[in-house]
């Protein structure tokens, strides 16, 4: 389904990944507390600039020390002008996505210990902008929070206007529910939570709404899908959550108390491959609804809805984890884990007596162009203390040791540290 087009060597570990909403443009947040930011040539119905194919020079816009821990999330805001990150430094930052200089700080709420102690750095977890107003993270506490976005740059400890606790475990994924059609700002006010067994609903003006069934699996990943067959009790609208076990479940709209399909990814006599991240094709691809499936072992699955079966298989990478998996605006994927970042095309109808050259044609990437210049929040002394701490919570990340080209059509960068 999809064909490698290049693969960006990272410095160090991927925690975290972003793809703008309306420009080829990717970041990514790195174990080392790095953001950096890339820019994808454009397709050919991209404009000026733009390429048959997508090739091209691939430009790092800039690249900064972000955060003195890893940086463990990071998202763009809803008209992808601001750039959020949050690290395990007990920071979250807003950047100008173009430049990567910083315009706001909010400190993440502490966990107290006690009389005559600090309090205790809460890590995030999952970052999302609901809307230009209102900014979500959660944490390894479990808790949710929830920032005003309109409060003033210089309140740089501002408080969360809303916590909740919806899961007894932290949040894995956060998905919008669409607006209803009454909404007069066109913005979500409805989110649903994965976090230990549990899916949870949240309202922005009435909190915590619903809480699924225990569901006896790890629940991990989650995508919202519209626009599917409409029939008995189907809406056409479900939410796709990724188990720990390889299991797919599909949950219908409006009944959250628990899942009514479930379509096997990965089968395996001891369980499947974790499905750690979920993401839906465009509908500009022509293919109906399919979810891209990143799975732990490194493999991205492709499943057909309605069919509700494994149509296609890639892999990012062999022994890491796929970690960070979208679309760009030219219908792009976009796949990341271990220390690499992916690009594939659409793949192209090839006969099968060329199948076997296909990595030795002749549509190789021009040389790399890269574009650096950023303020650089802090020195480049790496905290091994809180990168280990990241690391733990990444429980189903793979071994090391691998070969870190990331594969074929490799566009190496110079004088990274």
């Amino acid at each position: 389904m999809f064909d490698t087009v290049c693969s960006l060597p990272l410095s160090s570990d991927l925690f975290a990944q972003a793809i703008h909403p309306t420009e080829p443009v990717v970041s990514v947040g790195l174990s080392s507390g790095h953001v950096e930011t890339f820019r994808i040539p454009p397709t050919s119905d991209g404009g000026p600039g733009a390429t048959k194919n997508g090739f091209g020079h691939i430009d790092t816009v800039w690249r900064t020390r972000r955060h003195k821990g890893s940086c463990r999330c990071l998202g763009f805001g809803i008209d992808g002008e601001t750039l959020y990150s949050a690290g395990t430094d007990g920071w979250i930052k807003a950047a100008k996505a173009e430049t990567g200089r910083v315009n706001l700080k909010i400190a993440v709420p502490r966990i107290p210990l006690g009389e005559g102690l600090y309090p205790k750095i809460d890590a995030p977890t999952v970052l999302h902008a609901l809307s230009p107003e209102t900014l979500i993270l959660s944490t390894d506490s479990g808790a949710v929070h929830l920032f005003d976005l309109r409060v003033p740059a210089s309140s740089v400890s501002q408080k969360p206007q809303q916590t909740h606790h919806p899961h007894d475990d932290y949040v894995t994924s956060l998905t919008p529910l669409p607006p209803s059609e009454t909404s007069t700002s066109g913005f979500s006010k409805q989110w649903i939570t994965t976090g230990g067994t549990t899916i949870a609903v949240t309202d922005l003006r009435r909190g915590v709404l619903v809480r699924s069934e225990d569901q006896e699996e790890e629940l991990v990943s989650s995508v919202y899908v519209s626009g599917l067959k409409v029939g008995g009790t189907s809406k056409g609208e479900k939410l796709v959550v990724g188990g720990a076990s390889g299991v797919l479940t599909l949950w219908e709209k409006g009944a959250w108390d628990d899942q009514d399909e479930r379509i096997v990814v990965d089968r395996q006599p001891e369980g499947g491959e974790s499905l750690e991240v979920l993401s839906l094709l465009p509908d500009d691809l022509g293919k109906g609804k399919v979810v891209a499936v990143g799975q732990s072992d490194g493999a991205v699955k492709f499943v057909q809805l309605g069919m509700n079966k494994v149509v296609s298989k890639v892999v990012h990478d062999e022994l890491e984890g796929v970690a960070g998996l979208g679309f760009d605006v030219g219908g792009r994927m976009i796949s990341g884990g271990g220390s690499v970042v992916k690009v594939w095309h659409e793949a192209v109808e090839r006969d099968e007596d060329d199948e076997s050259g296909a990595e030795d044609g002749d549509d190789k990437p021009p040389e790399k162009r890269i574009i650096m210049g950023s303020d650089d929040d802090s020195d480049d002394h790496s905290d091994d203390g809180q990168k280990q701490n990241a690391k733990k919570r990444k429980k189903r990340k793979r071994g090391k040791g691998k070969d870190r080209s990331g594969g074929q059509h490799v566009m190496a960068f110079s004088g990274l540290d």
